[in-house]
């Protein structure tokens, strides 16, 4: 599955046996604005005990940081940080503040009260998917290039995701196409179906 980017910012709010969550999600680019970020939160919520965050940057998800900022080793940013894995959700800041209701929630509570918040906050959140594509070429000689094209924009029309991204008429004329990895072998089908040339990529 591709990884999943967060369109906007969410904020949920949610209440665990008296200790109020205030769980954020942030669209971020690079690790020093997560951290202003994280600051500003602590300005807004200064009254808060806590304010647990994790966070997953990169195309490939490589940067992974989480702080339990007080709370037990491993009950508060390690579980954020798994649910955004799990999610495969990029670029993003999740930041959990807690007011603590003085009923004490045990290490098994507190991670599944901030494994949830960030959970939550992903079901409402609106996130779009990098799907992987192809780029093929079809290569045909330049008698059938009008014929191609027409084929070509009504398998494009036929099947979401596929664009033509050029036409180059010439001998041989070159069509580009950009496509999901999946309607591979329904476009050679289509070639190979209407003698339509050679297809690389």
């Amino acid at each position: 599955m591709a990884l999943a980017y967060l369109a906007d910012e969410v904020t949920i709010e949610e209440t665990v046996k008296k200790s109020r969550f205030i769980t954020r999600l942030f669209p971020v680019k690079d690790s020093a604005a997560a951290k202003d970020l994280i600051a500003a939160v602590r300005r807004r919520d200064h009254a808060a005990r806590h304010h647990a965050h994790a966070m997953v940057i990169g195309s490939d998800a490589a940067v992974q940081r989480s702080s339990d900022d007080g709370e037990p080793a491993g009950t508060a940013g390690a579980p954020m940080l798994e649910v955004l894995r799990r999610e495969q959700v990029s670029d993003v800041l999740a930041v959990s503040t807690r007011y603590f209701g003085g009923v004490l929630l045990g290490r098994g509570g507190l991670s599944r009260a901030y494994a949830g918040g960030v959970a939550a906050a992903l079901a409402v959140a609106e996130l779009r998917r990098d799907e992987p594509r192809l780029r093929l070429e079809l290569s045909l000689p330049a008698g059938q290039g009008g014929r191609a094209e027409h084929l070509l924009r009504n398998f494009a029309a036929a099947n979401p995701g596929v664009g033509i991204v050029q036409i180059a008429y010439g001998d041989p004329t070159s069509i580009a196409l950009s496509l999901p990895p999946e309607l591979r072998g329904d476009l050679e089908a289509l070639v190979a179906a209407n003698a339509l040339g050679t297809m690389a990529g």
